[in-house]
């Protein structure tokens, strides 16, 4: 584990660095930045957009008395979508918006679920409830 996040922590910083490198030299250093800009203010819209549209869903649910299972996840993926738009770069950018957007949010889901399913069937994942 601490491996996979020593290779994050340093293969994203490269592919960014690289990514801004190659954008400035193509557009220029001043449209490099105010793209970098348009993005994060066009992400943090879609953060509040998207975070008020999930929060009265969990309403909507907790007031019909159901679970809001699925909407807490959306919540999780658009807090990590925020968090990804927070690091200046494209890569990171991009890959905070793919978080954002509901179409994309829903095979992330779908995929996260998958993963979830097979590591609570092999035991890896212990669910233990206390009250």
């Amino acid at each position: 584990m601490i491996a996979r996040l020593f290779l994050l922590f340093l293969i994203v910083p490269v592919i960014e660095i690289y990514l801004l490198l190659k954008v400035g030299t193509l557009i220029g250093a001043v449209p490099t930045v105010a793209l970098l800009f348009a993005i994060s203010f066009t992400g943090a819209w879609l953060v509040r957009h998207q975070g008020f549209l999930v929060l009265r869903r969990i309403q909507t649910e907790l007031a019909q008395g159901h679970l809001p299972a699925a909407e807490l996840m959306d919540g999780f993926l658009i807090l990590v979508g925020g968090l990804l738009l927070l690091t200046p770069g494209f890569f990171t950018d991009f890959l905070g918006i793919f978080f954002l957007f509901p179409p994309t949010r829903i095979l992330i889901k779908r995929l996260l679920g998958r993963w979830l399913q097979r590591r609570l069937s092999r035991g890896s994942i212990i669910v233990r409830r206390r009250f």
